[in-house]
């Protein structure tokens, strides 16, 4: 899901109670959460319940529905929409209305090999930088700082 005029902080909340749980606990935890956000997150899972019963169906690829679990559930930041507010004596005070891309993706647990369905973006994640560990020196005693790559 793409340009969801909510804060990618206040989606993480949502997303954080149905992390690793199965759909249909995750389903039942959407429908009684008190926040906004979670019935755009709950099409969102049908969406993908969807994609993979797609799979299952026509694609002909092993995906059990019964065993889908919340693999992954990523919100990230979506542009920011500048906006001014009027304020005392003929100023203005900028403000930042938030936007978030969110990311599913499910996947089969019985099987090894696990198939996934994914709804949302299909962007690659972000490669992870590596540090160098600080090595304790024999002389002088200073520590090295670590270093990025």
């Amino acid at each position: 899901m793409r340009y969801l005029r909510v804060s990618p902080q206040k989606a993480r909340l949502v997303l954080d109670l149905i992390k690793g749980r199965k759909v249909e606990e995750a389903r039942n935890t959407l429908l009684y959460t008190k926040k906004r956000v979670a019935a755009p997150i709950g099409k969102l899972l049908q969406s993908a319940l969807d994609n993979a019963n797609f799979l299952s169906a026509e694609k002909n690829l092993d995906v059990d529905i019964d065993n889908l679990y919340v693999k992954s559930a990523i919100a990230n930041d979506g542009p920011r929409m500048k906006r001014i507010r009027p304020a005392p004596q003929g100023r203005a005070y900028r403000y930042q209305r938030r936007i978030a891309h969110i990311e599913l993706v499910l996947a089969d647990r019985g099987n090894g090999a696990s198939q996934s369905a994914t709804a949302g973006s299909t962007a690659p994640a972000p490669a992870k930088r590596r540090f160098a560990t600080a090595k304790k020196s024999a002389g002088g005693g200073k520590k090295k700082k670590a270093v990025a790559r």
